[in-house]
């Protein structure tokens, strides 16, 4: 069987035995919960280390998360990409945001299981966590695998980076369409297109491509925009 460790030395990516028990325990935990509320599709374990653990960790494979980075998940559902983010790198703070309460209270119960440390989690919407006082300009990096228009996802996620700091956005990699009609989006939110990476997952024919997004100006104050406004009329 592939699992996470064989992907992990496919990545480069350092994890010792109580990290690669602490993501199994996390896995196990998701999967069980899932029979009574809705986490994820994936729930076969070789697909679940491939398409949830070895997909998250493969921003690792860049230098975009820094050493005690301060990093917010928006929309993070059932923990990923920043749960195994935090697992292999136990130095960086992170705060875990979501609409529904029953997945904070789920990944409540993950992070006390794990002994995780300098973990936050905070039920609200994306746009009410980002007008925010206490989160808005307060990260230095926001992460989102959540499935939504890159547009959407900028104005959800840009508010809670500190200028200087990054948003990546985890995409599919037929994106440039979605790239090009983000440029004005980006722009307005006090983004700039750093760069985009292309990768493919190990041993898969799955290709995924991470957008940088650096904040080179505070985002105005207007966004952003009262809920469902960034849905249903996007930048």
């Amino acid at each position: 069987m592939k699992d996470i460790l064989y992907y992990s030395k496919q990545m480069n990516i350092p994890l010792s035995d109580n990290q690669i028990s602490q993501l199994n325990t996390y896995m196990n935990m998701v999967i069980e919960r899932n029979k009574v509320m809705n986490l994820t599709a994936i729930t076969e374990p070789d697909e679940f280390q491939l398409k949830h653990f070895a997909d998250s960790l493969s921003i690792l494979t860049t230098d975009y998360i820094k050493s005690e980075s301060n990093m917010i998940d928006v929309g993070t559902g059932a923990g990923f990409p920043s749960l195994p983010i935090k697992i292999a790198r136990p130095d960086i703070k992170l705060t875990l945001l979501d609409s529904l309460n029953k997945r904070i209270r789920f990944l409540d119960q993950v992070v006390d299981e794990l002994s995780l440390k300098d973990v936050e989690t905070i039920h609200a919407r994306a746009e009410e966590g980002g007008r925010n006082p206490k989160l808005r300009d307060h990260f230095d990096i926001a992460v989102s695998r959540a499935v939504a228009d890159l547009r959407v996802l900028t104005e959800y996620c840009l508010p809670y980076v500190k200028v200087g700091g990054v948003f990546i956005s985890y995409k599919s990699d037929n994106i440039d369409e979605e790239l090009s009609l983000s440029e004005n989006a980006i722009s307005r939110l006090g983004g700039k297109l750093e760069e985009t990476i292309s990768f493919t997952l190990a041993d898969s024919d799955i290709n995924r491509r991470f957008v940088i997004i650096r904040k080179v100006k505070p985002t105005p104050k207007a966004f952003p925009r009262k809920p469902g406004s960034a849905k249903k009329e996007p930048l």
